[in-house]
């Protein structure tokens, strides 16, 4: 059997598209999964400090100003996480670099799409105990136990 450049090229470039779609497969349900954590912490959050909304919004602060507080705090925990994961991540592909001997890189490109996504994971999974949070009666929160 005898096989040209061209083959072993084409064959190597469909190996490459097949690992990077399984990788990004991978990718994309650690972030759902990683989300889905988020809205539930999020929730649990929500519920454990219903009385406290419900004292700010007795004092006037408004709807906005609670949803704007859970969606910080989503963002934050996701972001937080998001640079944790970019960190570990260059640091695995160092080490595997240093150890062996794979040429590893890590383009600045990859870092800021990764933090930005990590961003759009607690606005996308934090908006709904965020707005679940705004829409509390302050009557209800002050008597919720």
């Amino acid at each position: 059997m005898i096989r040209t450049q061209t083959e072993i090229s084409d064959f190597a470039t469909s190996t490459s598209k097949t690992m990077t779609a399984l990788l990004g497969d991978i990718a994309s349900v650690s972030l759902l999964v990683g989300g889905i954590g988020i809205m539930n912490i999020m929730l649990v959050s929500v519920t454990e400090r219903t009385r406290e909304i419900g004292i700010r919004m007795a004092v006037g602060a408004k709807g906005r100003d609670i949803l704007s507080q859970f969606l910080i705090e989503a963002i934050s925990l996701s972001t937080i996480g998001g640079i944790i994961g970019i960190l570990s991540g260059i640091s695995i592909s160092r080490l595997l670099a240093s150890k062996m001997n794979w040429p590893t890189l890590t383009s600045m490109d990859s870092v800021v799409i990764a933090f930005l996504f990590s961003a759009a994971v607690g606005v996308f999974f934090g908006f709904y105990p965020a707005r679940k949070a705004a829409k509390l009666d302050p009557i209800d929160a002050l008597r919720y136990e």
